[in-house]
């Protein structure tokens, strides 16, 4: 078994007493990509979080049944199950625990999808240790994405919004389209005028 609670182990210089000065959070992490979940495990034990981590769908639903967490972080994309299924389970397991999505292809479908099935947030690859715990707390404590801007003023280091997603998905098959609204909007599976009016907002700020 590849999966385990990787809370114990020491950081270098760190003078590891056992916990951080608050309560660490146990967060489930699922991800084949063996490179991308070392690093973010190392970089949530930092921060002062008990990382469980998992290789698969499977091993993520034992540890999510054995440790009861309250936060996920799940690849969308995996050998056997896919992290949209997982999410289901995971949701099943525990109704208030707060997931998000990870991919390294937005795509609007996934993403209304997994808003639909309880996802907190889909985001798209790369994407670094700050912008996913933002959008458990963005997702936690701010209304919906506003895309002016304006929000807890942290600057640059902002979470792509769905709005943002949709907006890049559809500029995509535009583009693959050759700027044919008609085709594109039947490949988006939407209204023609629907299509028009998306296309005559400006984009959204990330």
């Amino acid at each position: 078994m590849n999966s385990t609670l990787l809370s114990s182990t020491p950081q270098a210089g760190s003078g590891h007493t056992g916990r951080v000065d608050r309560q660490a959070e146990r967060l489930l992490v699922c991800d084949d990509d063996q490179i991308f979940r070392t690093r973010l495990v190392r970089a949530l034990q930092t921060r002062g979080y008990e990382p469980l981590v998992a290789q698969n769908a499977n091993e993520a639903i034992m540890l999510a049944r054995r440790h009861k967490p309250d936060r996920a972080i799940v690849d969308m994309r995996m050998p056997g199950m896919s992290g949209l299924d997982l999410l289901t389970h995971l949701i099943e397991i525990n109704a208030e625990m707060q997931v998000v999505i990870l991919t390294g292809y937005g795509s609007i479908a996934n993403a209304v999808e997994a808003t639909r099935r309880g996802a907190r947030d889909y985001l798209t690859k790369p994407v670094d240790t700050e912008q996913i715990l933002a959008a458990f707390e963005r997702e936690a404590d701010a209304p919906a994405d506003t895309g002016d801007g304006s929000g807890d003023g942290s600057g640059d280091q902002t979470t792509p919004s769905l709005a943002r997603v949709e907006w890049e998905h559809i500029q995509r098959i535009l583009s693959d389209c050759g700027g044919n609204i008609s085709q594109a909007a039947r490949k988006l599976g939407i209204h023609r005028r629907s299509l028009q009016r998306k296309l005559q907002k400006l984009p959204p700020l990330e």
